[in-house]
C-alpha cells in the first residue's frame, strides 16, 4: 500500500552550495474524500449496471422493429446496440479493476484500464459500422423490402429516446467523477440516439415517398458517423496510454502554481501533468534561493504540494527543487538575500509554456 505523508530524497550535488532535495508527495485525503471516494465507486459502477440492463433492453426493442420491418437501417441500429450490451459490460469489468487500490504491483493505482476500456469500445464500434456497411451495401445492390414502417418508426424512435436520457446521464456522471470509462461509455449511446434520429427520418422518406433504396443510404450515413466516433475513442484512448500530456490539468495546476510565488518559491519550470484514469499525476521542478538549507527547501516543496494537493483532491506529486543559481533575482523576493546579484523588479506570473519547459532549456 502507498505510504501516508511526505517522504524527501536528497539528491547530492558539487555544482553548487544546495542542490535541491526531491520530495515525492502521497498528500493523503481529507476526511470529506476520503468518506466520498468509496460512494464515488459505487456511483460509477451502478452507472455501468444501469447502462447494461438499459442496454439490453433496447436491443430487444430494435431486433423487434427489425423482425417487423426487414429494414437494413434498422439492422445497423441493432447490429450496434450489440456493441453497446458488449461494451457496458466491459465497462463495469474495468471500473471495478480501476477502483482498486495501489499495490506493490501497481503503485500508481489500476487507473488505466479505463483507456483499455475506452479503446475496446472505440474498436467495437468501428467494427460494428463496417458490418453496417457491408449489410448496407448488399441491401443497395440486391434490393431490399421493408414492411409494417408504422410500427417500426415507433419502436426505434423510442428507443432512441431511451439511448438519449441514458447518454446523458452517463455523460454527467462520467464527467463528474473523471471517469473515462463512463464518458466513452456515454458519447456511444448518445452517438446511438443521434443515430436513431437518422433512422427514424429515413424510414419517414422511405414512408412518404416509397422509394426503398433510402434505407441502405441511411444505414450507410449512419455507419460513417460510427467509424468517426469510434476512431476519436480510440485515439483518446491511446494518448492515455501513451502518457499524453493532459492540457486542462495542465493549466489548471499552473494556475494553483501561480498562487504560490514568493517567500522562497521563485518559479517553477519542468512541469509534468497526466492522467491515468481519473488519478492525476503531477511532477514539477520548483526553484529556490540556493543559500537555502536542506529542511528549508523541504518545507517548502511540502507546503506547495499540500496546497496544489488540496485544491485537486486526490493525486500523486512530485516535487523537486532546484536551486536559483542566482539567475532569478529580478523576482526573487528574499528581502535579506546575502547572494542578490540585482534589485527584485516584481513577481511574474507563470505562463503554461514557461511551467513545462525543461531544466536545461531554463538554463540556456
Amino acid at each position: 500500500m502507498p505510504t501516508r505523508g511526505r517522504h524527501c530524497r536528497i539528491a547530492p550535488s558539487t555544482v553548487a552550495p544546495f542542490a535541491g532535495i526531491q520530495c515525492l508527495v502521497h498528500e493523503p485525503k481529507s476526511a470529506s474524500v476520503a468518506a466520498h471516494a468509496p460512494s464515488d465507486e459505487r456511483l460509477k459502477r451502478r452507472a455501468a449496471i444501469a447502462s447494461l440492463c438499459v442496454a439490453i433492453v433496447l436491443l430487444l426493442v430494435k431486433f423487434q422493429a427489425y423482425r417487423l420491418t426487414g429494414s437494413m437501417a434498422v439492422l445497423s441500429d441493432a447490429l450496434e446496440s450489440i456493441v453497446n450490451v458488449v461494451a457496458a459490460a466491459f465497462a463495469i469489468a474495468g471500473l471495478w479493476f480501476a477502483g482498486m487500490p495501489a499495490d506493490r504491483n501497481h503503485p500508481y493505482g489500476h487507473g488505466k484500464i479505463e483507456f483499455f476500456a475506452a479503446a475496446f469500445e472505440g474498436g467495437l464500434i468501428a467494427f460494428a459500422a463496417l458490418l453496417i456497411l457491408w449489410e448496407a451495401g448488399h441491401a443497395l445492390l440486391h434490393g431490399s423490402v421493408i414492411r409494417e414502417l408504422d410500427a417500426g418508426i415507433l419502436l426505434t424512435g423510442a428507443a432512441g429516446l431511451g439511448n438519449g436520457l441514458l447518454g446523458l446521464f452517463l455523460m454527467r456522471v462520467g464527467k463528474r467523477h473523471r471517469s473515462l470509462t463512463l464518458i466513452a461509455d456515454g458519447q456511444h449511446v448518445l452517438s446511438d440516439f443521434w443515430t436513431s434520429v437518422g433512422l427514424v427520418i429515413g424510414l419517414v422518406l422511405v414512408r412518404l415517398t416509397g422509394i426503398p433504396w433510402i434505407d441502405p443510404l441511411v444505414a450507410m450515413a449512419v455507419a460513417i458517423v460510427l467509424l468517426v466516433t469510434g476512431a476519436k475513442l480510440v485515439r483518446t484512448a491511446a494518448g492515455g496510454l501513451l502518457d499524453e500530456q493532459d492540457p486542462e490539468l495542465v493549466e489548471r495546476v499552473v494556475g494553483l502554481l501561480n498562487r504560490e510565488f514568493g517567500q522562497g518559491v521563485i518559479r517553477v519550470h519542468h512541469l509534468r501533468a497526466i492522467r491515468a484514469g481519473r488519478v492525476p499525476h503531477i511532477s514539477a521542478h520548483l526553484v529556490v534561493p540556493e543559500h537555502f538549507r536542506v529542511d528549508e527547501a523541504h518545507d517548502i516543496a511540502e507546503r506547495v504540494a499540500a496546497s496544489v494537493g488540496r485544491e485537486l483532491g486526490e493525486g500523486d506529486l512530485d516535487f523537486h527543487t532546484d536551486p536559483c543559481f542566482r539567475s532569478y533575482c529580478k523576482v526573487c523576493d528574499i528581502a535579506d538575500c546575502a547572494v542578490r546579484q540585482q534589485p527584485f523588479a516584481g513577481k511574474k506570473a507563470l505562463s503554461v509554456e514557461e511551467a513545462v519547459t525543461p531544466d536545461d532549456l531554463m538554463l540556456h
